[in-house]
């Protein structure tokens, strides 16, 4: 079966009424639960996954598949308007979405991450209806050589996301890597700077970290300024529409994105949140101003947000045709698809051609009515803008509370978002960025696990970073990266000394 016939298949299996509203159920959710902080995809599908029993298979793996990638549209909307991740992968676009609602461009900020979101979205679709095998063929190259090495990439490429300083960048970085080395170590075991503390052991909580660094140091450090919201009067069609030049500044980040995003989405264990760090880091690294990103710009949301969404689609290439989940959530889809006797892997598309066409199918048809839910409510989010801070504020952090707290049921959660809130607030006082500190915290667990399998299935010898090509190409393009950036700030430095001396 080629493509276009399986997705003629597939189409036939999606429209069937029954299979429609599971489609619609799942967006509906994973929208809300997106807009909501800190709850996420992962707790909405567990919960869901009891109800899956008396569903039938195509339509229990539609709809929870509609929850993941619809919590990704939903996610920007919190993170624009409130400065609150509504999901880990949506904690970049606070950088730039935040600054453009409080310039009262949030109506224009949330259009364009729904355009990005469909785009990165439908484009994701695509590639993983014409590209799964041979995806799938490049994602079994990767050893944890590779791994490592991309990762490292990853990692100094975060550096570039402060707006300000390359060594604070690097520092927050380092902090975040520092972070991740909390709980127990997966080789051997052993748990490390957990401080005697119990519910330390499973390591620190990425909501917590997220929610405190995000959303409690932001409500410190504005709480005693005098405003009443960003926007004082009803937000009008007109102002909701981007402008030629808005359209011009997006259009290439989007497409950029969404080629991070399904690169990133299909290889196994990275996933949205890592792809739209990234997308970030390389839209601000070719931008021709990029002193406006933290300020506003446009290309630091779209970029992102088409990113994680192409990654959200993409990332059921590994699930479903090598039976190896991305993330922690590709493993609850896992899970899903084995309960209900399906066993992924590359006979699927031969074995339950319905099922595999009829989800890829499926994702377009619940694009586009994510794309119809979240156009018209662009207004309605932006309403909360109207809200006096002195109301919205205890809110936030009940949201806050409410969010971490569901996470693991567990009240030490909000003690540490409160802590990291607070480390949050001094480290922007002293002008250090967030952005970076994340990405070293996602990224640093999975170097240091793929460092350790590299040198164990090398025998200790570290030439196997440079004989495999994949990853010395990956350490080469670090090394121009470095290059790249000490020869900026050795170009910075000559400049002031030279205006100094004018």
């Amino acid at each position: 079966m080629d493509v276009w016939q399986g997705l003629l298949f597939g189409l036939q299996q999606a429209i069937q009424p029954m299979m429609l509203l599971y489609c619609f159920i799942g967006v509906f959710i994973g929208t809300l639960i997106g807009v909501l902080p800190g709850i996420g995809a992962m707790a909405t599908i567990s919960l869901l996954l009891p109800v899956t029993y008396h569903i039938p298979p195509t339509g229990a793996i539609i709809m929870l598949a509609g929850v993941y990638y619809g919590a990704q549209y939903g996610g920007s909307t919190a993170s624009i308007l409130l400065n609150l991740p509504g999901t880990p992968s949506s904690a970049v676009t606070c950088l730039d979405g935040y600054q453009m609602a409080k310039q009262g461009r949030a109506g224009i900020a949330l259009f364009m991450t729904t355009i990005a979101s469909f785009v990165g979205s439908m484009l994701g679709v695509a590639i993983l209806a014409g590209f799964a095998p041979s995806i799938a063929e490049i994602g079994l190259k990767f050893g944890p050589a590779e791994y490592f090495s991309m990762m490292a990439l990853g990692l100094l490429a975060a550096s570039t996301l402060a707006s300000g300083s390359p060594l604070k960048g690097l520092a927050m970085v380092v902090l975040g890597l520092l972070l991740g080395t909390v709980g127990t170590d997966v080789n051997s075991g052993v748990a490390r700077f957990y401080f005697d503390i119990a519910e330390l052991m499973d390591g620190i909580n990425i909501v917590a970290l997220a929610m405190g660094l995000f959303g409690i140091a932001e409500v410190v450090g504005s709480v005693n300024q005098p405003r009443d919201g960003h926007m004082t009067h009803a937000i009008r069609l007109r102002e909701m529409l981007p402008t030629r030049e808005d359209w011009r500044r997006s259009w290439m980040p989007m497409l950029r994105g969404t080629g991070i995003g399904a690169f990133f989405g299909a290889l196994p264990g990275t996933g949205a949140s890592i792809a739209s760090f990234m997308s970030y880091a390389v839209e601000k690294r070719v931008a021709k101003e990029p002193g406006r990103f933290g300020q506003g710009a446009i290309e630091g949301v779209v970029g992102p947000e088409a990113s994680n969404n192409a990654a959200a689609q993409t990332a059921f290439v590994p699930t479903l045709s090598l039976g190896i989940p991305g993330d922690a959530v590709m493993a609850l889809m896992l899970g899903a698809l084995i309960i209900h006797g399906i066993q992924p892997g590359p006979l699927l598309m031969s074995n339950q051609p319905d099922l595999f066409w009829g989800l890829i199918v499926s994702f377009a048809i619940g694009n586009i009515l994510l794309v119809i839910l979240n156009l018209p409510l662009v207004g309605m989010w932006v309403a909360i803008l109207r809200i006096p801070y002195h109301v919205l504020y205890p809110a936030i952090l009940i949201f806050i509370a409410l969010g971490t707290y569901s996470v693991n049921n567990n009240v030490f959660d909000i003690h540490m978002v409160a802590l990291i809130g607070a480390l949050g607030y001094g480290l922007a006082v002293l002008r250090f960025e967030a952005a970076p500190l994340m990405l070293g915290f996602v990224l640093g667990p999975l170097m240091e696990e793929n460092l350790r399998r590299a040198l164990l299935l090398s025998r200790g010898d570290p030439a196997i970073f440079i004989e495999r090509p994949i990853s010395a190409v990956f350490l080469a393009a670090g090394a121009l990266l470095f290059v790249w950036s000490l020869g900026g700030v050795l170009r910075r430095t000559l400049r002031e000394r030279e205006r100094a001396r004018g």
